[in-house]
């Protein structure tokens, strides 16, 4: 099975596939411009660390109330309590892991790079159970069920307490897959998944497909320009979930039946954020964008972060927070994207997703640093 990193990743297939004899050389990433100036609108103090180990896997933080779960490459997983950065409980899991973490608060979820599924309740892994391929994407575990996308675009089912697999359900393969998180998500009675450039609905109950729609449209003349997969990271308010496909689109559905009610091209391929008056999203040379939600036209538009290998965006109430390559948190103004606040880490890339606990921002970087950060 052919897979793809990222964005550089694909720039240099394209151009080894299109002009080898062109030149002798590969392209080389851009250059950052000087980082620019804040307003100190907001203070922002960082009022803890704490450490899990390096991330170089698709692994995510995850948030239930005041506590946040992480996990480390090499196999570490922990529950955090955000006010404090204390550990609540944490273990080895014995395998590097692959996908993770996902949770309900009493139950966790990981998938290791030998393809296993394990369940974590009270700080102990209570059943393992095996994956027929990889995952790349964190399980979901919802309504005593844990959910899990493979890399052969199939999803299943496993009962919470016992790891006992309920059903799965497969779309036909594509010849190429992202190696990063994709996106599945509860909405409702129902479970959201991207299939390819596909968003389904499926009943949990039992896999069945409720609804396909088209998000993002294959184009190009090779395997590399048609990879359209929908990326971890949707933005939901009320019934309406705006997701993107990868390097092609971002659109805005009706999770109720699957209509879509606007698109616009984008090359990004990291997933959306929002409210109920912008969506706003990281295009993959770092340009930070936002759109009117309810209709897609663009609203403002900050290059002053291009090239600088931004991370997922995290929408508070004033604003977008997002990380890059050098272990930085920048702070933008949600109405104009203007910077506000920056403040930094350990200097190693921020991983996945800023997330939100309580009233702490907590952000995790490349070489497994955790860090607890308090707005006023």
């Amino acid at each position: 099975m052919k897979m793809l990193t990222n964005h550089w990743t694909r720039l240099l297939m394209v151009a080894a596939i299109g002009v080898v004899s062109a030149c002798s050389s590969a392209p080389e990433k851009p250059q950052p411009a000087p980082l620019p100036p804040v307003s100190g609108t907001i203070k922002v103090q960082k009022v803890w660390s704490n450490t899990v180990g390096p991330v170089n896997t698709p692994l995510m933080a995850s948030v239930h109330g005041q506590q946040v779960a992480v996990a480390s490459t090499n196999g570490q997983v922990a529950l955090i309590d955000a006010p404090t950065g204390r550990d609540v409980w944490r273990l080895s899991v014995g395998s590097p892991i692959q996908a993770g973490v996902g949770g309900d608060g009493q139950r966790f979820a990981v998938v290791t790079q030998n393809n296993e599924l394990m369940a974590i309740e009270s700080g102990k892994v209570v059943w393992r159970q095996a994956l027929p391929a990889l995952s790349y994407t964190p399980p979901l575990v919802a309504g005593a069920r844990v959910f899990v996308l493979t890399g052969d675009r199939a999803v299943s089912a496993f009962d919470g307490a016992t790891g006992q697999k309920l059903w799965t359900q497969q779309r036909p393969n594509d010849p190429l897959l992202l190696r990063q998180a994709g996106l599945l998500m509860p909405l409702g009675d129902s479970l959201l998944v991207g299939w390819g450039g596909r968003l389904a609905s499926l009943n949990p109950l039992t896999g069945a497909v409720r609804w396909e729609t088209l998000v993002g449209s294959t184009r190009g003349t090779n395997e590399v320009e048609r990879l359209v997969d929908l990326v971890a990271g949707a933005s939901r308010v009320g019934n309406t979930v705006c997701v993107r496909a990868f390097q092609a689109s971002v659109a805005c559905v009706d999770g109720l039946n699957g209509r879509v009610t606007w698109s616009r091209a984008a090359l990004g391929h990291q997933g959306l954020e929002g409210d109920e008056q912008l969506l706003l999203g990281v295009e993959s040379d770092g340009k930070v964008l936002a759109w009117q939600r309810q209709t897609g036209t663009p609203a403002w538009t900050q290059e002053g972060l291009r090239f600088r290998g931004l991370s997922l965006p995290l929408a508070l109430s004033q604003a977008l927070v997002v990380g890059d390559q050098d272990g930085w948190v920048h702070f933008l103004s949600k109405q104009d994207g203007q910077f506000l606040q920056r403040i930094g880490t350990d200097g190693s890339a921020i991983t996945g997703k800023p997330v939100w606990a309580g009233q702490t921002l907590v952000v995790v970087t490349r070489t497994g640093g955790v860090f607890g950060f308090r707005p006023e």
